[in-house]
C-alpha cells in the first residue's frame, strides 16, 4: 500500500514538473515585439529652446492629453529627431511643440493662434488639434515618420 501511494504521488509530481517546466518554456518563447519609434522633426527654428515631443498609445490617452512617453529635444537645427525605444506594436499619435522661451507653454497671441511651432503626427492639425484618427498611425517593428512644425 505505501508503495501504491509513492509510485503515484512520484508520478503526478513528476507530472507536475513536466507541465511546470512546459508552461515555462512556452511563456519565455513568446516573443513580445518591443518596437523603436523615430520622430523626424522639420521646420524648427533653429537655436531657440527646445522641441517638446508627446507620445500617446489610443484614442482615451490622446483625447484625455494623458502621454504614455514623452522627451524633448534641444533645438539646435531646422531638423531634430526623437527615439522612442521598447514600444509594443499598436497605434499610437503624437503632439509636439516648440518651446522657443523654454517657458514650458505654446504661446499663443490675443485670439489664441500660436506664436510657437507646433505639429502632430501625419502632419495634421494646421488649425488646430486634430481628431485621434486623423492622428494616428501603426507602430510596427522599428518605425520613421515625419513631422513638420507649423
Amino acid at each position: 500500500m505505501l508503495v501504491k501511494k509513492l509510485i503515484n504521488y512520484s508520478v503526478t509530481t513528476l507530472a507536475m514538473s513536466v507541465i511546470g517546466s512546459l508552461s515555462m518554456i512556452i511563456l519565455l518563447s513568446q516573443h513580445v515585439n518591443a518596437a523603436d519609434l523615430t520622430v523626424n522633426i522639420s521646420d524648427v527654428e533653429q537655436g531657440k529652446g527646445h522641441v517638446l515631443v508627446a507620445l500617446f498609445a489610443g484614442k482615451e490617452n490622446y483625447n484625455d492629453g494623458k502621454s504614455v512617453k514623452a522627451t524633448k529635444v534641444k533645438a539646435e537645427n531646422k531638423k531634430e529627431s526623437v527615439v522612442f525605444k521598447d514600444l509594443v506594436d499598436g497605434e499610437y499619435a503624437v503632439k509636439m511643440y516648440q518651446d522657443e522661451n523654454d517657458n514650458d507653454e505654446l504661446d499663443s497671441n490675443m485670439m489664441g493662434i500660436p506664436k510657437e511651432g507646433y505639429g502632430f503626427s501625419n502632419n495634421v492639425g494646421m488649425f488646430g488639434t486634430p481628431k485621434y484618427k486623423e492622428a494616428k498611425f501603426i507602430v510596427r517593428d522599428n518605425t520613421i515618420i515625419e513631422v513638420d512644425l507649423f
